[in-house]
């Protein structure tokens, strides 16, 4: 694991200075005077304040001569033919603010006295750290639930909405403050380095950073048949509380009674027994998450023995990378991308030789407040992969990443969704029309949708290569 500035480094160090950052930040924001209403809570969301986070964000002050200005938000843009700036991963930071009769019974309203901007958050620049504040009110998720219906009785209905924000204010933020808690420098470790071997392999979108550190202290708390890892006494007692869960019972049968509604893999936790996010259930993403965790659990089992192999033959070089290096060859298409437009490409597994400015001063001292690139909400590479997915391909393929300085995304065709469908003129996008006597039907048109991957990807794709012979052009 390699820093910004290229130091070896395992994060613990990294972390640190983002916890004592974020707690300095934290006295800041009870202090505030002149507040409408008062602050309940101030708590962090994120994987870096529990030490999990594979990469944690390093300080950054900002080479002004790399951007130019915006018009509109006056935020920083890389001057033309310039690589992709630095990426700046934003530490989010959730405000709960009291219940008062101040607060609307309306979802709208709710949302705009949250966020007077335009934006969702406040992003604030501290000791080269941006934190990513979000205001939470925490009858919100239960008034997106509520819906008056034709004849004007209250209809409570759960919703995706309301899910996600229960979600992002409220689990993530006890999740972040127990592991914080209870987190060991072996816990720590030991989860920076699975999720590192999880991205490298293409399944961080599979196996969710929270669902891998969840696994993690599984481990810790019920090893049985093995030895937890490092495992002290002291750390026994420090993540001993996390599975005091005095209703197992419990949880257990309403686990049991919905088994067939719930996803393949689900992990209960004293503060989150049934499943936040809402039961998946349709039988094709189910079937999908099935052969997800089968190849999971194969590539793990190939990735080991490989690795003992190794480490028991002192007369092969000790180079624990290549459990790091994923096969791409069950893939049937791979979109190269263009080193210069992936900005973290210094975490890569294998990183080139040649290296590009990033508008990012290495080595320097943070500095507090001043003009940001533009922020997103996720590395440009893993929204480059959910865009292909979700907003234009998601019901022909599935696509995989290396969020950590990746250069390729590999696509993976869904064999059903090849099979011919009626002809319907709402649905002729990317697909050709075949006629059988008197019978229109429509197939995927490969070639269309290789061509649109490039479009899609202009400026950031290097090529698309096509890898099953079926789908060679």
């Amino acid at each position: 694991m390699y820093s910004e500035a290229n130091v070896p480094s395992t994060g613990e160090e990294e972390s640190l200075l983002v916890v004592q950052s974020y707690d300095d930040l934290s006295r800041k924001l009870w202090r505030l005077e002149g507040l409408p209403l008062s602050i309940t809570a101030v708590q962090g969301a994120h994987p870096a304040l529990r030490y999990t986070q594979v990469f944690p964000p390093v300080p950054l002050k900002m080479d002004y001569s790399f951007f130019d200005k915006e018009k509109t938000s006056r935020s920083l843009v890389p001057k033309e033919g310039k690589p992709c700036p630095a990426y700046i991963t934003p530490i989010t930071v959730i405000c709960h603010m009291e219940g008062s009769g101040k607060w609307p019974h309306d979802r709208l309203a709710i949302r705009h006295i949250r966020t007077p901007s335009t934006s969702a958050w406040e992003n604030v620049w501290k000791d080269g750290l941006v934190f990513r504040i979000q205001v939470a009110y925490h009858r919100e998720p239960q008034v997106l639930r509520e819906s008056v219906n034709a004849v004007g009785l209250l209809v409570v209905r759960d919703n995706e909405k309301a899910q996600a924000l229960e979600m992002a204010t409220n689990h993530k933020p006890i999740l972040t403050s127990t592991l914080h808690g209870r987190s060991t420098r072996v816990s720590g470790q030991l989860c920076r380095l699975a999720k590192r071997w999880l991205g490298a392999q293409l399944f961080s979108e599979d196996i969710t950073e929270d669902t891998a550190d969840l696994l993690v202290a599984s481990l810790f708390l019920q090893p049985a048949p093995f030895t937890p890892p490092g495992f002290s006494q002291l750390a026994g007692k420090a993540l001993t509380p996390l599975s005091l869960v005095s209703d197992y019972t419990e949880i257990k049968n309403d686990f049991m009674a919905s088994r067939e509604s719930l996803p393949v893999m689900f992990i209960a936790t004293p503060k989150r027994r049934n499943n936040p996010c809402g039961p998946r259930k349709d039988p094709l993403y189910r079937e999908q998450e099935v052969m997800m965790l089968q190849r999971v659990v194969m590539v793990a089992a190939e990735s080991l023995k490989l690795l003992e192999h190794q480490l028991m033959d002192s007369n092969q070089t000790q180079d624990v990378r290549v459990v790091m290096r994923p096969p791409l060859d069950a893939y049937d298409v791979l979109i190269q991308l263009n080193p210069k437009q992936v900005p973290l490409l210094v975490q890569a597994v294998d990183p080139p030789t040649v290296t590009f400015s990033r508008g990012a001063i290495a080595g320097s001292a943070g500095q507090t407040g001043g003009a940001l690139p533009g922020l997103q909400p996720c590395d440009p590479l893993l929204g480059r992969a959910q865009m292909y997915e979700k907003e234009a391909f998601g019901d022909l393929a599935l696509f995989f990443c290396d969020p950590h300085g990746g250069t390729v995304i590999a696509v993976l065709w869904k064999p059903k969704a090849f099979m011919p469908t009626p002809f319907k003129t709402s649905q002729l996008s990317a697909r050709s029309v075949e006629v059988t006597g008197d019978e229109a039907k429509t197939i995927p048109n490969v070639e269309a949708i290789l061509e649109d991957f490039c479009v899609m990807g202009k400026g950031l794709i290097k090529s698309v290569e096509a890898r099953t012979e079926k789908w060679s052009f």
